[in-house]
């Protein structure tokens, strides 16, 4: 083979790898004008507070039932322990049962420090992921490759996994489980 075909087989090659398509074929992605906040209220001293603590739980490593800022932390881990510092309210272990416990909202009453619940296991109906959000179009979470970080709302995978908004209610309620 001719050394001046090779840099075109190379090409050609790396460009049909990168045509493969992820994630199920038959996915009916939800359009993202429903996940799409236009604008959030501003919020109130509690949700800052809750926004900012789950700031700090940035670049904590991933780890499954875990939930230990810096350590390692799961999704719903994270979650219930920025409410638990911030509010003293106790939320569910999983990301099902935090998004029974939480008031579902439209996009149009989101607030800074609002949840967002996703599904991201193999069955789309059920919760099984959820974040904190920190502006319109951003929310911090436990990935489970990356830790925790802070992911874009708007993208493909997610619109197409979005379940719904909630938020925690105000006070000392408890889950006692």
């Amino acid at each position: 083979m001719p050394k001046r075909l090779l840099p075109l087989i190379c090409v050609s090659a790396l460009l049909l790898v990168g045509c493969k398509s992820h994630g199920p074929k038959n996915e009916a992605p939800m359009a993202p004008d429903v996940v799409m906040v236009k604008k959030l209220k501003k919020p109130d001293h509690i949700h800052k507070k809750v926004a900012d603590e789950a700031m700090t739980w940035l670049g904590t490593p991933y780890a499954y039932a875990k939930s230990e800022k810096g350590v390692g932390t799961d999704c719903s881990g994270m979650v219930l322990m920025v409410y638990l510092d911030v509010t003293g309210t106790k939320l569910p272990r999983n990301s099902a049962q935090q998004a029974d416990f939480c008031k579902s909202l439209n996009r149009e009453e989101v607030e800074i420090g609002d949840l967002v619940f996703f599904a991201t296991g193999k069955d789309l109906s059920r919760v099984s992921h959820v974040g904190i959000m920190l502006d319109a179009e951003s929310f911090i979470h436990a990935s489970s490759s990356k830790g925790v970080v802070i992911s874009k709302i708007n993208t493909p995978y997610y619109t197409s996994r979005f379940i719904k908004f909630g938020r925690v209610a105000s006070g000392n309620h408890a889950y006692n489980k």
